[in-house]
Parts: C-alpha cells; structure tokens; sequence
C-alpha cells in the first residue's frame, strides 16, 4: 500500500500569497501534480490540516478546485487544523470522504485499505493549539479496540510530542499525555502521522513511532534554541510517501514538490572497487 501525506497547504484567495512572501497556491497546485506524475499510483492521500490560510470560503473553493483538477483519480482524506474553520470546511468540502461523517467534528475511519487509517480532528476553535476532547479520546480508543488485529495508521495535525523548537511546542497538542495512554492501549498502531511544524520530525508516542511532515509550501526554522522567536524560511517544499508491506510495517520516503535535474545512470569507474 502507497499512501502520500501532504500537509499545511496554506492555500489562499486567488492572487494572494501567505504571510506576503509564500505562493502556497502555486505549490500546493505544484505538489497535487507532483503526487498525480507518480509512476505508481498511490492507494490514497492523506492531507493532515492547515488547508488553507484563514479558512475563507474562497480559500476552499480554490481547494476544491485544484483537487478536482489534479487528484480526482485518487481517494484524497481531509482534516482540519489550526487555520481551518471547521463549520466552512465542512459546507465547503463536505463531499470529500468522512468530512461529515461525525455530527460535530471531522474525524473519520477508512476502512478499504490493507492498512486502517483513523483520523482525528484536533482544531481548537480560535486557537494555535490543538487538543482532543475526552469525547474524542473515547472515540479513539473505541475504534482502535474494534480491529486490534489491523494495522493502523492515526493521521492527526498537532504533533502530541515536544520537538524542542520552542514556538512550535507552545501551540502543540495540549493533552498529549491523554492520547499516548490511549495509542500505548493499542500495538496495531503502527504510525502516527502529523503536520504543523512545517518539518520532518520523527519521535515515539506510546509504543507508535509519530511523524511531522513538511508543508508542501513554507517551512519553520530549524531553530532550537529554547524561547527564540519563530520564523519560516523558504527552503524545499515536500511531503512524504508512506510504504506498508507486512514484512517492514510502514516505510517512509520524502518527495519534493519542485523538480530537479535528472535521473542520471551511475556509471561508475573503472577504479571502482566494488563489483
């Protein structure tokens, strides 16, 4: 199974750039054909929140369109994060799968892969953070309790983990105590999938290895010096192609949004030591 993860979109208004400086537009368009041009097409795509920039019905309606125009031979998954409006999200995109499954929140399963994705909704309305209400905890280890066999991969936008770039883990997931109890409940967690950060960051949440992947647009300074203040920095845009098989469990690679010169053969020297 071949599942991409795209992330923090960012996507504004037409003609508009995010923060002045990103064109998250013409990246994002630029990412969905980069995902489209794979030579093997994947089973699904995940996009793990930050949609768009402000959640404006215009911002949707240009998602929309890019995704009907670039991904429509893909199942694409949706959930919202700290940028999202969730009540516009869900009037605007709610014909996508599992968008309005919930009566309040965005948060799904999908069942027709060999790997089980839950996704979970962790917009705190009005907030940078994120935070999964009891509700939703509850929900979570339901639905993990009812295919513990499966293996299964939680797709959320706030990181439940410190990553030590300080702006960043002020506005992580609040309660992230509570959801590490939940996932270490259940070994068919195999990956726990991420946003937000605008990084590859990888660390382990209760027994499960939990991955941030980075915006298909902008990304945060790698900056860790405790309480510096926060910038982004323009450096590649990617995302990340997740690979399970039953020997390996899930494999990850990273994939960029721009193209680069090449392939080129290795063709190696005569002097060469190896065969």
């Amino acid at each position: 199974m071949i599942l991409v993860q795209l992330t923090d979109l960012h996507v504004r208004p037409e003609g508009m750039a995010a923060y002045r400086v990103a064109e998250t537009n013409m990246l994002t368009e630029r990412a969905f054909r980069a995902v489209a041009g794979m030579k093997v097409k994947p089973d699904a795509v995940v996009i793990s929140g930050d949609l768009t920039d402000n959640g404006l019905v215009d911002e949707y309606r240009v998602l929309a369109d890019m995704l009907r125009c670039n991904l429509d031979h893909v199942p694409v998954y949706l959930i919202p994060g700290n940028h999202d409006r969730r009540d516009v999200m869900r009037a605007e995109l709610g014909t996508w799968p599992g968008v309005n499954s919930d009566p309040d929140l965005v948060q799904y399963t999908v069942e027709t892969l060999p790997v089980r994705l839950v996704l979970l909704d962790t917009l705190v309305p009005g907030a940078g953070h994120g935070e999964l209400s009891p509700k939703s905890l509850i929900w979570l280890d339901t639905v993990l309790r009812a295919r513990p066999s499966t293996p299964t991969v939680v797709v959320m936008h706030h990181p439940p983990f410190i990553c030590g770039i300080s702006h960043m883990d002020s506005i992580n997931l609040r309660n992230s105590a509570a959801f590490a109890e939940v996932i270490g409940r259940h070994p068919q967690v195999e990956r726990i999938l991420c946003g937000h950060h605008h990084r590859p960051i990888t660390a382990r949440v209760g027994g499960a290895i939990a991955s941030i992947c980075p915006s298909v647009a902008h990304q945060v300074e790698l900056e860790l010096r405790p309480g510096a203040p926060g910038f982004f920095v323009m450096e590649p845009a990617a995302f990340q192609i997740h690979i399970w098989n039953a020997a390996a469990g899930i494999v990850s690679h990273m994939g960029y949004v721009e193209a680069y010169p090449g392939p080129y053969p290795f063709v190696t020297d005569p002097a060469y030591p190896g065969k």
